[in-house]
């Protein structure tokens, strides 16, 4: 089990006494907790679509969501997995609405030939981004999650409401694929 830092402790503090005032109707600690949260929600969004206007849209529905179910805030996940789960929820139903899909890897696949003086780092993020691309999108979400945003595989079951078994059996998925696109990673 991963223990939080003091840093995290206290901002788990303050965000529990935002939830307490936003139940109690002030509209300026739903003010700070969005203010908090944009950009680590426009960043999480942008796991499930690129399309700009959908992700303005989730935020704006997920803090509705807390504004409304404030005091009904679970003790037991922090409140930013809480937060993340809205969003994700939110999300889905965004892209169902609108007909959209996750990402899928297409939208990695553009012009990936490193230039021709681009340094190892260059060549690294491009091979990949690349090898993102293969994945599933339910894959890559769960990839990038635990790598790229540092969450535990509880966190995202709890995020995604998906069994932590399915968030494993994904994340396996993605290493034992990205293994065979990015050999150098498994140390070939």
């Amino acid at each position: 089990m991963k223990t939080r830092s003091h840093r995290e402790q206290d901002t788990e503090a303050m965000d529990r006494l935002l939830l307490k005032r936003i139940a109690d109707g002030d509209r300026d600690a739903l003010a700070t907790l969005y203010y908090n949260y944009h950009e680590r929600l426009c960043e999480f969004l942008y796991r499930l679509t690129r399309h700009a206007e959908i992700i303005d849209e989730v935020i704006n529905e997920c803090f509705w969501v807390v504004w409304q179910k404030a005091s009904e805030f679970r003790q037991a996940s922090p409140v930013s997995i809480s937060i993340l789960g809205i969003a994700y929820r939110a999300g889905l139903k965004a892209l169902h609405r609108r007909g959209a899909e996750l990402i899928d890897g297409d939208c990695f696949t553009q012009d990936l030939t490193p230039a021709p003086n681009a340094g190892k780092h260059c060549q690294l993020r491009d091979r990949i981004t690349h090898g993102l691309a293969r994945l599933t999108a339910d894959q890559r979400l769960v990839f990038e999650l635990v790598y790229g945003a540092g969450h535990s595989l509880d966190d995202i079951a709890t995020i995604t409401g998906i069994p932590l078994c399915t968030v494993k059996a994904r994340l396996l998925q993605a290493k034992a694929s990205l293994r065979h696109v990015l050999p150098f990673l498994a140390g070939d």
